[in-house]
């Protein structure tokens, strides 16, 4: 139980200091959904289902914590962080290991998915309510002028 709690912690509050708004929930959410997938895969299938349930929690904590545009990034980039930080976290240290990693690589994972979409979305916005093409180039008709007789 220490060690849950120590993870959540740690989860909780390391990673989102480094993103501002939107990103630190995710990290937030992120963080605690690899946490706590991570304690119950351990509890039901190991090693190997610490790491699925980690993936599988950090994903869910992204997509819950995420705004409509950014989910699917936030989803990725939790589920990811969670599931490698379990896996490397479970080498470097066991099950308490594993639990610190999921939490920390889901946090990391699903801010930096969030802030990815962010910035796509940026980059495509004018700021003047319109999209850019990128590149895109559309030919227009020119009009006929009528003659008059």
């Amino acid at each position: 139980m220490r060690t849950l709690i120590s993870a959540l912690l740690l989860s909780a509050l390391s990673i989102p200091a480094a993103f501002a708004g939107d990103s630190s929930k995710v990290a937030i959410g992120s963080g605690v959904g690899g946490v706590l997938g991570n304690v119950i895969g351990q509890q039901v299938g190991g090693s190997t289902g610490a790491a699925v349930g980690a993936g599988v929690g950090g994903a869910a904590g992204g997509v819950i914590t995420a705004r409509d545009g950014n989910k699917t990034e936030a989803a990725l980039g939790g589920g990811l962080g969670a599931a490698g930080g379990s896996v490397i976290g479970g080498k470097l240290g066991g099950s308490t290991g594993s639990t610190i990693g999921a939490g920390l690589g889901g946090a990391a994972g699903g801010a930096l998915g969030n802030e990815m979409a962010n910035d796509s979305r940026r980059d495509s916005y004018d700021g003047h309510g319109h999209d850019h093409d990128h590149g895109h180039k559309h030919k227009h008709k020119k009009h006929k002028k009528h003659k008059h007789h």
